[in-house]
């Protein structure tokens, strides 16, 4: 197989159709169709699934897609160092959950780093997602927690797809509601005092249990339950719906001012907020600028 067509997996991978990825390569559907299918036979996999509304990756797909990335990326380095003459334009992606510091020590990173030529990725997604990304190598590393309830199933992924968590600190559980919600007032609020609030949860899909929630206790049922995808959505609707979230108490108070505050949650979970690598990786220079950044609010 050639690397342009390793660049063809990766197109149709990312737009998850091969009509757009087509379009986006500037290649008939037909041809791009075979290319794919050229692949796969030589590689003597199935690496994507074809459905009506477009493609998606198999499991071996997304093994075969990590490696793909890797090589032309490094093809793009040499041809960066030795035939254009240009610096090398550093890659550099994280995969976290929902947390707003994981997001501004990504800024604090960018800033840190400073060159003309880079291509940064910061991909907030689910928590299945997260440990994929870094077992197939399309992130550097991946930014989650540990808790009592979630740690025996994670640690067990962890192990199968040979990858290795990194605490950073620990935090206890906070809730997350507006400035003039009820609660507010509250010294610490109690599981029983949430129940006529609605709960706002991040969307896992195919994994809606408390072992790939974001937030803790998920496994409580509730009346009034919201789940949505955006970070930006979720403030919204504790400003509008007197909604609540259920997360570590680090949100630096100047991203949305005074609007929204956290509450310490009565009990004694503890969230061991870490990051994850394949075993056979160390953090990259760029990792540890990110990490160092990570660490400035673990006091938040």
């Amino acid at each position: 197989m050639t690397l342009q067509q390793l660049k063809y997996m990766i197109t149709v991978a990312e737009k998850g159709s091969i009509t757009e990825a087509a379009k986006e390569l500037f290649l008939s559907q037909p041809s791009l169709s075979g290319a794919v299918k050229e692949v796969e036979s030589e590689a003597g996999i199935v690496i994507f699934n074809r459905c009506r509304s477009g493609v998606a990756l198999t499991a071996e797909g997304m093994e075969f897609l990590g490696y793909a990335r890797q090589v032309v990326q490094q093809m793009e380095l040499l041809e960066a160092r030795y035939i254009d003459n240009r610096p090398e334009k550093q890659r550099f992606c994280v995969s976290a959950q929902h947390y707003t510091f994981a997001a501004n020590a990504f800024v604090e990173l960018v800033k840190q780093f400073g060159q003309e030529r880079y291509e940064f990725i910061l991909n907030e997604t689910r928590t299945y997602q997260i440990i994929m990304d870094v077992r197939n190598r399309f992130s550097d590393l991946g930014v989650l927690y540990l808790s009592r309830g979630n740690e025996n199933v994670l640690s067990k992924l962890f192990e199968d797809y040979n990858l290795k968590f990194y605490e950073l600190f620990t935090a206890s559980p906070h809730v997350f509601l507006r400035k003039g919600h009820p609660l507010a007032s509250r010294e610490r609020i109690g599981l029983k005092d949430l129940e006529p609030y609605p709960r706002l949860n991040f969307v896992q899909r195919a994994y809606e249990s408390s072992n790939f929630a974001e937030e803790l206790f998920s496994n409580e049922i509730v009346e009034k339950s919201i789940k949505i995808s955006d970070r930006a959505a979720i403030v919204n609707f504790m400003i509008g719906l007197d909604g609540y979230t259920i997360s570590s108490g680090i949100f630096p108070r100047y991203l949305h001012g005074d609007s929204i505050i956290s509450v310490p949650l009565d009990g004694d979970e503890i969230m061991r907020i870490g990051y994850i690598l394949n075993k056979d990786r160390e953090l990259s220079r760029l990792g540890e600028i990110y990490i160092e950044a990570l660490k400035q609010y673990q006091n938040n």
